[in-house]
């Protein structure tokens, strides 16, 4: 079958991947400086989630918003939002996307539709039916596109969020990434149902569970839920499906995972699998692909560099993005 038939194009496909490959090897380029001691950092690995973010990425606009959470760097990349002053800010450098200030846990990069990183679990649902309801009101066809994990959708904001989007019929989508631990506990100790997309249905809005490691799956889902918000149908709930191959923190020894559940998941890469399907199906060629991770490689290892170089943001910057500066 062609991915034609499949509702995808070879152009799309071979962006996801592009896209997936530079998550992972920006994540494995990460995890390696922490674990050697040469950065000390903050950071949450969304290794194994890299197909969400990049079939959510191929159907958005850069004038579309998005809005994620610490364990943001796939949605991040997927966005947009340039390698260098991303990587800068990770560093807390004066060239990051906050001038060094607000960290891995808080990147925002308008400029790419990158608006707010939270830190705190549900806290961007409200934050972006409010950029949604803002589009609504302004006009045109933006919509905002918010991701969290599954242990979000039990937080009050979730349930305030997708109420008033869907009485409002906001153009926003709530994408949960549900890699099926809420930092050390399982969906099932925590989740009252079977399925967060089954939460939809109370609030009148589509809910679509999707296998969020299949790329023609989930941007099949991504674009019937943009199409539907920018044709100013109202919001979907996407609960994509997927894993996340690291710990909470860069200290979980993920003991709170079912024996054998983590080394089948590793087992499944879904990048690796989409690399083998994009040959298989005569998408891409084997040299064609190892260029694309040849430039990956490349650009990470520049945005280090770039990062490394960068300086450390003057005192003075403390006081200043603090408060809005009214002219008399």
């Amino acid at each position: 079958m062609s991915p034609s038939d499949l509702g995808i194009g070879a152009a799309e496909l071979t962006g996801i991947f592009t896209t997936a490959t530079r998550i992972k090897v920006c994540d494995e380029k990460f995890r390696a400086l922490i674990l050697t001691g040469q950065v000390s950092a903050q950071y949450y690995s969304p290794r194994g989630q890299e197909i969400v973010s990049s079939s959510m990425g191929a159907v958005l606009r850069p004038t579309d918003y998005v809005v994620t959470t610490y364990r943001g760097l796939h949605d991040h990349l997927a966005k947009g939002v340039p390698m260098k002053p991303l990587w800068a800010e990770f560093f807390g450098r004066a060239t990051g996307t906050c001038k060094g200030k607000g960290g891995p846990m808080h990147i925002t990069h308008p400029e790419s539709g990158l608006m707010v990183t939270t830190g705190i679990v549900g806290g961007g649902l409200p934050i972006a039916t409010g950029l949604a309801w803002a589009s609504q009101v302004q006009g045109g066809d933006r919509v905002t596109v918010v991701n969290f994990g599954d242990g979000a959708t039990n937080i009050g904001a979730f349930h305030e969020a997708c109420n008033l989007a869907a009485l409002w019929k906001l153009p926003v989508i709530f994408c949960c990434h549900n890699n099926r631990y809420a930092e050390h506990t399982s969906f099932e100790d925590g989740t009252s149902v079977d399925r967060v997309a089954d939460r939809a249905a109370a609030y009148r809005m589509p809910g679509v569970r999707v296998d969020g490691n299949d790329p023609v799956a989930m941007y099949g889902a991504a674009k019937e839920a943009v199409d539907r918000a920018r044709a100013g149908d109202g919001p979907t709930l996407i609960e994509a499906m997927t894993f996340r191959f690291f710990g909470h923190q860069m200290s979980d020894q993920n003991e709170y995972m079912q024996p054998g559940e983590l080394e089948r998941e590793r087992a499944a890469d879904p990048v690796l699998r989409f690399r083998a399907w994009l040959l298989d199906n005569d998408v891409l060629s084997e040299s064609e692909i190892e260029t694309i991770e040849a430039q990956a490689k490349s650009e990470v290892q520049e945005a280090f560099e770039y990062a490394e170089a960068s300086p450390l943001p003057d005192l003075a910057e403390g006081r200043t993005d603090v408060y809005e500066e009214v002219l008399a």
